[in-house]
């Protein structure tokens, strides 16, 4: 495994939070994708992607190049499953496997998949009766396949796939599909931990068929397992148990010896009595190893983790986010976005579009619709009270002329719970006024383009002169004159003018996102090929090392921290001249985001957890063009946002 690249699907879960240590201490660069929340047992090593890997994409595996992917993520129910569970099972059992394989195939490189199967494809008329059975029965991996419900029979579809792939060499497809018996471990959903979560709590636990054999296996040693037939040169169908069987009363008599004096309740049940039991002949033949946990050692770890988790207080629940979108307008794909990153996190977040019109069409994409005051002083009260009464935890501003205004009143909405993703008001105050940026610039000897109050400390030699507003954005009222009489005319049609050389070259955009240490966590440079009202319609991404680092040095200079969006002029000696900086998220900045520049979801997790090292820049190694089309938007109307 040493210098392997192991991408492991669902690692966050029970057995991908022992494997993937297992993996690190093997000398393995470890790639983890999951649903849930990065875990804190993961070093800083493990390459992390939160977010449902049914949207995945080729291009990011690509650039990973894994060379070993064990595929845990899976969804299930313990009891019987329910009628909801059938498309839940679809989704991430059936259709994610599929896909995953899919992307895979389409991989130059040889890669060994490692698909966590389960015993529950076979025949339970082999291991389930209807009176209470003396011995197990032995189940090995020529045993008659008959998917006991929807998760065994998703599970065997997949290997089904696995092994269709493993009889055309153009899949560059090795793989071992491993039937796990009856899993548990810290953390988990599965019975025992359930128990014992009630026990440390003084609870009365429930216990159906105490006579029921299963081959409980401990979460260490299936990922211990996992990793040996990974490291073995087998390919086909394993099992993995314990290769013993225990009755749930032994189980329930272990759990007595740490809480003497529990309250039992045995109920009765018309579910078939298990009695069930892996053959491990063929796994210890494949790797001269057997699962080394007993039930009471296992037993006392999980119960030391739970009564752990339970005292520490330290790290809050996660939480919902409601975060507020100011001056959301028609701004679809940053709401798009946004929503995405903040679900992420948790499902239940929501995300309002808040705006002083209510004739915009981000308010038909968000969750929630607010009509707001102006963002003033004056409105100040009333705009606080108006994120109370909606619960709103987060607040992102779009707009450059409301920046000063949340920035500002920060530490007021931070006394209410309400956080503000923006930078400094020091920074934001330097930015907004392009000709205190142009001074700054200078001062430090940066490549920006001067800017001046008057046309005569311009160069008579230049063919055009720029013409802008000093404050704010303002590309409508930009002008590119011909000589300094035109530049003069039209200044005076503007607030508070200011006077540009015009530099020819080509347009482009950085969008970067720094760390409240004001460190540049990650950028993404793009071209402006077509803009329509100061906005990329088309942008096409690229990539310049020398430039990136001089933008780096630039950003920090300026202390910024969170979302930012550069633009500059590349001119014909590819010489980059800074233009202006909006410390805030740019309206094509999706575009980068789908490069890996997680702006949204790091500024979110950055403010929950006061730290953003252990999330990394992870940039797709391929080039993108984004392109600006609107679309249509149909729904019935008794939508109640209509």
């Amino acid at each position: 495994m040493q210098g392997k690249v192991v991408f492991v699907s669902g690692g966050a879960g029970v057995i991908g939070q022992q494997l993937v240590p297992k993996l690190i201490n093997k000398g393995a660069k470890v790639v983890v994708g999951d649903l849930k929340r990065r875990p804190d047992v993961f070093s800083k090593d493990v390459l992390y992607i939160q977010g449902d890997l049914n949207n995945f994409s080729f291009e990011q595996l690509q650039t990973l190049k894994p060379d070993y992917f064990f595929h845990l993520a899976a969804t299930f129910e313990r009891s019987e499953e329910t009628y909801e569970f059938w498309e839940e099972n679809f989704y991430h059992n059936v259709r994610l496997s599929h896909y995953l394989v899919g992307l895979f195939k389409r991989l130059n490189n040889d890669v060994r998949i490692i698909f966590a199967s389960s015993y529950l494809i076979y025949d339970q008329s082999l291991y389930q009766f209807n009176h209470p059975q003396n011995n197990p029965k032995k189940l090995n991996e020529n045993s008659k396949i008959s998917p006991r419900n929807l998760t065994g029979s998703a599970k065997y579809s997949h290997e089904i796939e696995l092994e269709f792939f493993s009889n055309f060499s153009a899949s560059k497809i090795n793989f071992a599909c491993v039937r796990i018996f009856r899993g548990y471990g810290k953390g988990s959903r599965d019975v025992i931990s359930r128990w014992i979560r009630s026990l440390i709590k003084g609870k009365e636990i429930d216990v159906y068929r105490p006579e029921g054999m299963f081959d409980y296996i401990y979460s260490s040693d299936t990922a211990e397992g996992l990793l040996r037939i990974a490291i073995s040169s087998f390919s086909g169908i394993v099992n993995l148990g314990s290769g013993k069987s225990n009755t749930v009363k032994e189980v329930v008599d272990c759990l007595g010896r740490y809480f003497p004096g529990m309250k039992i309740n045995f109920k009765d049940s018309e579910i078939s009595y298990e009695a069930s039991q892996a053959d491990m002949t063929k796994f210890y033949s494949l790797t001269k190893w057997l699962p080394e946990y007993s039930l009471d050692t296992s037993i006392k770890e999980i119960i030391e983790f739970e009564r752990k988790r339970l005292n520490d207080k330290s790290k809050p629940k996660e939480q919902a986010l409601k975060v507020l979108i100011s001056s959301s307008s028609n701004k679809i794909s940053l709401i798009k976005s946004a929503k995405d990153a903040a679900k992420r996190i948790n499902p239940n977040s929501l995300i309002i579009a808040g705006d002083v019109s209510s004739k915009i069409m981000s308010k038909y994409i968000a969750d929630e619709f607010w009509l707001m005051p102006k963002t003033s002083n004056n409105n100040l009260e009333d705009i606080i009270e108006g994120c109370i009464l909606r619960e709103i935890n987060m607040v992102i501003p779009t707009r450059d002329g409301e920046l000063e205004f949340w920035a500002s009143n920060s530490t007021k909405f931070e006394e209410k719970g309400i956080q503000i993703i923006t930078s400094s008001l020091d920074s934001i105050s330097l930015c907004i006024d392009k000709l205190k940026f142009s001074e700054f610039g200078k001062k430090h000897n940066f490549p920006f383009i001067p800017s001046f109050e008057s046309t005569k400390t311009l160069s008579d030699e230049l063919n055009s002169i720029v013409v802008k507003e000093r404050y704010g954005s303002g590309s409508d009222s930009l002008k590119i004159c011909s000589d300094s009489l035109e530049a003069i005319s039209h200044s005076k049609k503007l607030k508070v003018p200011i006077f540009q050389s015009f530099i020819p070259g080509r347009e482009i955009s950085v969008d970067a996102w720094l760390c409240n240490d004001g460190k540049v966590k990650g950028m993404v440079m793009r071209e402006r090929n077509h803009i329509v009202k100061g906005e990329s319609h088309i942008t096409k991404s690229f990539r310049n090392i020398e430039i990136e680092k001089q933008i780096k040095k630039i950003l920090e200079a300026l202390k910024l921290n969170g979302p930012i969006v550069l633009q500059a002029i590349i001119n014909e000696q590819n010489k980059i001249n800074i233009l202006e900086c909006n410390p805030r998220f740019g309206g094509a900045s999706s575009s980068s985001i789908a490069l890996g520049l997680d702006s949204f979801y790091w500024s979110f997790i950055e403010r929950l957890e006061n730290t953003i090292d252990n999330y990394h820049f992870f940039r797709i190694d391929r080039e993108i063009v984004k392109y600006k089309i609107s679309d249509d938007l149909i729904r019935y109307i008794d939508d109640t946002n209509f």
